[in-house]
Formats: C-alpha cells, sequence, structure tokens
C-alpha cells in the first residue's frame, strides 16, 4: 500500500538512450592511420617527423647543399674531378663562395626536396629518384657506387643545419630516408637505357 508497485526488470538503456548511441556501440573500433606503402623505409610516424623535421633544412637549402658538397669533395676527391668546373676549387672557403657550386648544390637539393614533400606518395617519388640516377649514366666517368659518396656528408649537412633538433630517432629517420633515395637512384642508373 504505500508502497511502489514491483513492476519487471527493464532495460532502462535501451528505453532511454538514444538510438544512433546504441548503434554507435555495435560498431567495430575505428582502424589504426594506414601503414604507409611497404616500399617506404618508414611508418606513419617517421613520415610525419621526416615532413616537420624537413621545413628547417628547406630554409637552408642553399647551405646544407654546398656544406654536403664540401664534405664529399674532401672525402672523395675523385668524385669532384668529375665536376669540371669546380677543379679549380681547392680550399672550403673558395667553395662556400662559388656560384657554380651553389647552383648545383641546390639543383641536387631541390631533388631531395621534391622526394622529401612528397614522401608518402611513394609512386612519384620512386619515378622522380630513378629519372635522376638514370640521367648519371650520362656523366662521363661517373659510377653507379659514387651515389654512396653523398650518404654521409648528407647526414653531416642535415644534421649541422638542424643543430639540437637533430636527435637520435632524427639520425634514424634520416638514414633510413638517405638510403633509401640512393638504393632508387641506383635502381634508375641500373636500368637506363642510356650508355655511357
Amino acid at each position: 500500500m504505500g508502497c511502489k508497485q514491483s513492476a519487471p526488470e527493464t532495460n532502462t538503456r535501451s528505453l532511454t538512450a538514444d538510438p544512433e548511441e546504441a548503434m554507435a556501440d555495435k560498431l567495430p573500433e575505428p582502424a589504426p592511420p594506414a601503414p604507409t606503402d611497404p616500399r617506404l623505409p618508414l611508418d606513419v610516424r617517421q613520415v610525419f617527423k621526416l615532413k616537420k623535421s624537413w621545413k628547417g633544412i628547406k630554409r637552408c637549402m642553399e647551405s646544407t647543399g654546398v656544406e654536403m658538397f664540401i664534405r664529399m669533395f674532401r672525402s672523395n676527391c675523385e668524385i669532384q674531378v668529375l665536376f669540371q668546373k669546380l677543379n679549380h676549387l681547392q680550399t672550403e672557403e673558395e667553395m662556400r663562395v662559388d656560384e657554380i657550386l651553389e647552383k648545383h648544390a641546390t639543383t641536387v637539393m631541390a631533388t631531395v626536396d621534391e622526394a622529401m614533400n612528397n614522401i608518402d606518395n611513394v609512386d612519384f617519388v620512386l619515378a622522380l629518384l630513378r629519372h635522376r640516377g638514370s640521367y648519371h649514366k650520362k656523366i662521363p666517368g661517373f659510377t653507379k657506387q659514387m651515389f654512396w659518396a653523398i650518404e654521409l656528408p648528407f647526414l653531416e649537412a642535415v644534421k649541422i643545419t638542424l643543430g639540437d633538433r637533430y636527435s637520435d630517432n632524427m639520425d634514424i629517420i634520416y638514414k633510413k630516408t638517405i638510403k633509401f633515395v640512393l638504393e632508387t637512384m641506383v635502381e634508375g642508373y641500373d636500368t637506363s637505357n642510356t650508355v655511357s
């Protein structure tokens, strides 16, 4: 008599919940971000960090490129010989102010920049790098092993430009990236129909 009448238990959630909310409970969890193309040696996070980091290089492309070439010529004198217009340069000071070296370094860095900015478009980057690799078959005296002479100078120049932003993690990312770039250029060189 003074009590509430007992009613059979019901699922109050299903009676009071928004039908869309109830439906959402039955949907699967959202998928994780799509993995990168398996031909690319970087994961999604590394691609993001590379592109973000590269903005610092892009602001200093000329000086980074010149530094890269100076370091390459210092450790590989035989490569400087291939650059007839640069053979007269003997000191680092001469190289740093030479307009021809700066122009060539900027051209090379522009290709790397294009690859970095489009790194998640693997088909485009592979085509770009293979094309640039095949071009080197036209250079008298150039061999595909010479591509690898730029690896360490590139990493050192990037490290100088980025300074304290060049962390151990970024070192791993840039090492994987330059290896990918150079391997792809070697592929382009190997598959080129041009005879040297």
